[in-house]
């Protein structure tokens, strides 16, 4: 069994690797960067806490998509549930400054609006979409949200064609 110090320091230099991976999914479901950062710490709690528990059957990747997906997913629906939620009041420390914002998406019209109508998405469309954008390969898709490779592909499709339909 692995010393503690061990195992944070495991911990802490697979989150160094896979940082952008975890901060483009909490992006995608934040309306703005203090949300994300409260999303990217939220799953961070969970990726820590289910740490011991990844046995390597799939990619550090696919499994860390996966917590943030999830972790995004259940934070949305609750907010939506409660209109009246407060953000975090968590401080984002040592991981905050790992975490990319590109901060001139906020000034890039059509990444705005992008981000908008992605966010108008059912969540399972969200997560699927990003992945997508990801330029993950489509078995890489299927394996983090748990369908065949011919859903993913008729999905994105589908979702595509909504997102073109949606206004602003």
């Amino acid at each position: 069994m692995k010393k503690k110090e061990q195992i944070e320091r495991d911990f802490e230099q697979l989150v160094e690797r896979q940082r952008q991976t975890i901060y483009s999914v909490c992006y995608l479901f934040a309306d703005e960067r203090q949300q994300a950062d409260d999303l990217f710490q939220e799953t961070l709690i969970r990726l820590w806490q289910g740490f011991d528990t990844f046995e390597g059957r799939s990619t550090e990747k696919t499994w860390m998509y996966r917590i943030a997906l999830n972790t995004c997913i259940n934070m949305d629906r609750k907010h939506r549930r409660r209109k009246d939620t407060s953000p975090l009041e968590l401080s984002v420390d040592y991981f905050a400054d790992a975490a990319s914002w590109d901060s001139s998406e906020e000034h890039n019209p059509a990444a705005q609006r992008l981000h908008r109508r992605i966010g108008k998405l059912h969540p399972f469309d969200r997560a699927l979409i990003l992945l997508w954008l990801e330029d993950l390969p489509y078995d890489e898709i299927a394996a983090i949200m748990g369908i065949t490779v011919k859903n993913v592909s008729v999905r994105l499709v589908r979702i595509r064609e909504k997102l073109k339909s949606i206004t602003d």
